[in-house]
């Protein structure tokens, strides 16, 4: 029997493993760095209500909210183009499909560092600053909407996710959209 035939597939595309790996080394430098510094200022603050405190873990939310609308841009550009909405306007449809290309190619590894950010962000909310209020039970649910969200984007390489990426992945954006701007 062929060894091609019987070796399995790679759940990663063999054009997306490259970047995929590239941003998972990326994403283990942030949160080794992110976790340093994170426990380094917990050990050495005395001032819990400093500043600079809450500021620590509020900075990686921000930098995850910025890449974030870029991984959640892909849907929208895939939204319009599929309601043709811009087959009236031929050069910005070709626009579109081009920007369209680039968030494909960009939607997980991005995903990834953004993950982490969100990660680091949780970690620093945990120790610095958590109350039962609006802001911080929206943060935490919209994590817990996040966590099915990475396993069905695997198989949804397959085709086996039945959707759920999607649908995990909207729910995760309402709820990231309520905690990051009410």
């Amino acid at each position: 029997m062929n060894k091609a035939a019987v070796k399995k597939k790679s759940y990663i595309p063999k054009k997306d493993r490259k970047w995929v790996l590239l941003s998972l080394v990326v994403t283990a430098v942030i949160l080794a760095y992110g976790l340093w510094s994170l426990i380094h200022l917990y050990n050495s603050t005395t001032n819990w209500n400093d500043h600079h405190v809450s500021e620590a873990y509020k900075v990686y939310g921000s930098q995850a909210r910025i890449l974030l609308f870029v991984v959640l841009a892909y849907y929208v550009i895939l939204f319009v183009i599929k309601r043709k909405w811009l087959d009236a306007w031929a050069g910005i449809r070709k626009l579109a499909v081009k920007l369209l290309g680039i968030a494909r190619r960009v939607h997980v590894p991005v995903a990834l560092v953004a993950m982490g950010l969100i990660a680091l962000h949780v970690v620093g909310a945990f120790l610095f600053d958590f109350r039962l209020d609006f802001n911080h039970i929206t943060g935490l649910l919209a994590g817990l909407a996040l966590l099915p969200v990475p396993i069905a984007g695997i198989f949804r390489y397959k085709k086996l996710d039945r959707q759920w990426h999607l649908r995990s992945g909207l729910a995760f954006a309402v709820l990231f959209l309520i905690h990051a701007f009410l």
